[in-house]
């Protein structure tokens, strides 16, 4: 029986396959001469590489880039993937910037599997400047109405005389940054800041500066990032109207506020009270809902004397928000059904009154002759 042998390939078609095989790529080089420069808007920093050598012999692969950023002390990295050779990324500056880059290579060149690189590290830190205690302190800021952000702060414990405090903010959109226009002042000193006009930053980031100056003396600058949209906080809401059906169910009705806070955007919370009359009222919530309308029941509201309706932006439009200040409308079951018994009270006595002097009367009348008077003229 003659021996099983192997189908002889040609040699050129070996050579194509092992070729073939031979030229996908097990390995990519990082990008090289990745920096972080400070163009000086706030916090938003410059980040530029170049890609790896000899990238334009892998023509039939997609080159891309895994780009992941964070200030110092921060847990997570933010990832961003990219072609470009350039990105603007946001940092707090009052910690170094840390980044990390890789390159990442897929197509027929890698038979679609993906290749990654090894990683590239760069930071960035602004020159130190003056004492940590010489930075501003409780700075906070609301965005009232949707219509003009306030911020405020306290001078740093290490503040000398005559200091210059301004506050300088950059959102995408602005070519520099900008210095505030109107400042808040005590004794002379800004310990404010209202900025209006600032439609275009919302839902993105708003850089801020609150910075120092003072005679021979170096202050720390305070830098945050800020999202207006969780800073909103909107007027009371409106209109707020009582009312008793006939079921004798309560019903609350209300108006949104004004100005520019979007009406499904806020969300209200009903609280409700008994003790009207004093200021330890204990409230009790019922409601938190996005309608402007509630029925409580007649079981649940007998003993209610006091409603309060309150406002802030809900889950949909923002992650947090400022509650508004409450409206209120109060009153008493007990005080209504005494009103209504005070006023009942003279007319029963009034109907009560008369009906006795014309029963006695009627009595009088039946005890005197027919046709004779009770009592005789004098002299017959």
């Amino acid at each position: 029986m003659a021996p099983c042998r192997l189908p002889v390939l040609p040699v050129a078609l070996l050579w194509v396959l092992v070729s073939s095989s031979s030229s996908s790529p097990s390995t990519v080089a990082p990008p090289r001469d990745l920096r972080i420069s400070d163009p000086g808007l706030l916090g938003s920093l410059d980040v530029e590489w170049k890609p790896p050598a000899h990238i334009q012999t892998f023509n039939e692969c997609t080159v891309k880039y895994k780009f992941e950023y964070r200030s110092a002390g921060d847990r997570d990295w933010k990832v961003i993937f990219t072609r470009k050779l350039k990105l603007r990324v946001g940092f707090d500056l009052s910690r170094s910037a840390e980044v990390r880059l890789q390159t990442l290579l897929q197509g027929r060149c890698t038979d679609d599997v993906e290749v990654q690189s090894d990683w590239v590290h760069a930071t960035f830190q602004s020159p130190p400047q003056g004492k940590l205690e010489s930075e501003v302190q409780n700075f906070q800021c609301i965005y009232h109405d949707w219509e003009y952000l306030k911020c405020t702060w306290q001078p740093g414990l290490l503040t000398p005389r005559g200091v210059h405090y301004g506050l300088y903010y950059w959102y995408q959109g602005l070519e520099q940054a900008l210095q505030c226009g109107h400042y808040i002042q005590e004794q002379g000193i800004n310990v404010g800041c209202v900025l209006q006009n600032l439609t275009q930053a919302e839902y993105q980031d708003l850089n801020i500066c609150v910075n120092g100056s003072a005679a021979a003396t170096l202050l720390r600058p305070l830098y945050t990032t800020l999202r207006l949209h969780n800073l909103a906080q909107p007027s009371a809401p409106e209109q707020l109207v009582l009312s008793v059906s006939a079921a004798q169910e309560l019903r609350v009705a209300w108006s949104p506020p004004g100005g520019r806070v979007p009406p499904h955007c806020l969300e209200y919370e009903v609280q409700v009270a008994e003790d009207a009359g004093e200021a330890a009222a204990a409230w009790a919530i019922v409601s938190t809902q996005t309608e402007t309308a509630l029925t409580i029941s007649r079981a649940n509201q007998s003993h209610v004397s006091c409603v309060r309706v309150r406002g802030r932006t809900n889950i949909f439009c923002a992650d947090q928000g400022f509650w508004s200040e409450w409206t209120q409308d109060c009153f008493s079951v007990s005080r209504k059904e005494d009103k209504q018994l005070f006023i009942l009270i003279p007319v029963v006595l009034s109907l009560s009154i008369s009906l006795i002097i014309f029963m006695l009367i009627g009595q009088c009348k039946k005890r005197s002759p027919a046709g004779k008077p009770l009592h005789a003229p004098m002299g017959y």
